[in-house]
């Protein structure tokens, strides 16, 4: 039996989809969807969560890092002439030992 051409002026009827829809809808097992849809949504947010962690971990260890550079030269330097200072002072007043 050949199928007649479809006809673009045939709109299907509001009704007919909803018919479809409602039948469709009852063989669907509410159950086994409400698990599937908590399990993918919790399976998502963990793999957000995971990934926001790792994000905000490499932002942390940047931030870190970029602020050792900053003040490393300085700690060094204010170490150094601190040692310096305490060997001058121990070279212009020696203690004796004893």
């Amino acid at each position: 039996m050949p199928s007649e051409p479809h006809d673009p002026r045939d709109i299907p009827i509001l009704t007919n989809a909803v018919n479809e829809n409602v039948e469709a809808a009852l063989s669907i097992d509410a159950k086994a969807v409400h698990a599937a849809i908590l399990t993918e949504t919790l399976e998502l947010a963990d793999s957000l969560l995971h990934q926001a962690a790792k994000d905000i971990e490499a932002t942390l260890f940047e931030r870190v890092f970029d602020r050792l550079r900053a003040q490393l030269p300085e700690l060094v330097d204010r170490i150094l002439r601190e040692h310096a200072a305490a060997q001058a002072a121990a070279q212009e007043d020696p203690k004796p030992h004893g």
